[in-house]
C-alpha cells in the first residue's frame, strides 16, 4: 500500500505539471494573438493624441513625444458627432427589432412545428448566405429607388423585418435545446402556436436574442457601404460614412481622422464590455443541439 502511494504521488505532481505548462502555452498564445489584434487599435488611438510631426515622421513613432488633443478639436468641429450618432442610433434601433423578431419567428417554424418542407427551407435559407452583398446590390438599389426609397433609412432597416439567415441559425439551434414537452403541455391547454411562440419559447430565449440583437447592432454600426449607396443627403449620413469627410481626392486628415473613429469606436467598445457575459453565453447556448 505504502508503496503504491509512493510511486503514485510523483505520477500525479508530472500530471499538475504537465497541465501547468498546457495553461501557459494556451495563455502565452492567447496573449500574443490579442496583442496583434491590438495594434490597429493602439495605432489608431496613439495616432489621434500625436502632432503632424509625430504622425509623418520615419521611421514610425509608435509612442507620441508630445501628447496632444488638436486633433479632436479639429475632428469635432468637423465631424457632426451629435447628429450622425442619432441618425446611426435609430437605424441600429429599428434593425435590431427587426432581425430578431422576424428571424426568431421564421426560426420557432423550422424548429417548434412539425411540417414536411421545413429542413429543405431550411438548407435554401443557409445557402443564401454564401451569395455575396455585391452580387444583390445593383438590384436591389434599382428596386428601392424604383419605389422611392433612396435617400431615407428604409432600405437599411426595412429587410431586416424578413430575417436574417445567420440569425435564423442562431435561435434555431437554441429552440431545439427546448424541450418539446413545454409545447406540447400548452397546446393541451389551448394554446395555438402564436401564444406558444410568444409567451414560452420567447422568454426563454433572452440570451440568444441577446446576442442576436448585440450582432445585429455591430453591423448596423459598423456598416459603410449600405449607408454609402443609399444615402446622399449629408444631413442623414450615418457616424461611418461621415468619416469620409476626412479624405479627398488628393488627401487624406489622418489626426482628425483617427480621433473622429476613436469617438466612434468607444460606444462600440462599451455596449460589447456590458454585454459580453450575455453575448457569450447566447452564443454558447445555440451550440447545445444541432
Amino acid at each position: 500500500m505504502a508503496v503504491a502511494q509512493r510511486t503514485a504521488l510523483p505520477a500525479q505532481r508530472g500530471a499538475g505539471w504537465n497541465k501547468l505548462a498546457e495553461k501557459v502555452v494556451a495563455h502565452a498564445f492567447l496573449i500574443a494573438i490579442s496583442v496583434i489584434f491590438m495594434v490597429p487599435f493602439f495605432w489608431m488611438v496613439s495616432g489621434s493624441l500625436k502632432t503632424g510631426v509625430d504622425l509623418n515622421a520615419f521611421p514610425v513613432v509608435w509612442f507620441p513625444k508630445t501628447l496632444t488633443l488638436e486633433n479632436y478639436i479639429a475632428g469635432l468641429q468637423v465631424f457632426p458627432f451629435a447628429r450622425y450618432l442619432f441618425n446611426t442610433l435609430v437605424i441600429c434601433a429599428f434593425s435590431m427589432l427587426g432581425a430578431a423578431l422576424s428571424s426568431s419567428f421564421v426560426a420557432y417554424g423550422l424548429s417548434r412545428i412539425e411540417w414536411r418542407w421545413r429542413t429543405p427551407l431550411f438548407v435554401v435559407i443557409l445557402s443564401t448566405m454564401m451569395i455575396p452583398f455585391y452580387v444583390t446590390m445593383v438590384p436591389l438599389f434599382t428596386m428601392f429607388r424604383s419605389i422611392g426609397w433612396t435617400d431615407t433609412y428604409l432600405p437599411l432597416i426595412v429587410p431586416h423585418f424578413f430575417g436574417v439567415p445567420f440569425y435564423i441559425f442562431l435561435l434555431r439551434q437554441f429552440f431545439l435545446s427546448i424541450p418539446k414537452e413545454m409545447s406540447e403541455s400548452a397546446r393541451m391547454d389551448g394554446a395555438n402556436e402564436l401564444v406558444i411562440y410568444w409567451r414560452i419559447i420567447l422568454p426563454l430565449a433572452k440570451p440568444a436574442l441577446a446576442a442576436v440583437a448585440l450582432f445585429q447592432f455591430l453591423t448596423s454600426w459598423n456598416d459603410l457601404l449600405g449607408p454609402l449607396i443609399y444615402l446622399s443627403d449629408a444631413d442623414s449620413y450615418t457616424l461611418s460614412l461621415g468619416l469620409t469627410f476626412f479624405r479627398s481626392e488628393y488627401s487624406s486628415q489622418f489626426g482628425p481622422l483617427m480621433a473622429a473613429s476613436t469617438v466612434v469606436v468607444i460606444p462600440v467598445i462599451v455596449v460589447f464590455f456590458f454585454a459580453q457575459r450575455t453575448f457569450i453565453q447566447g452564443i454558447t447556448l445555440t451550440g447545445v443541439k444541432g
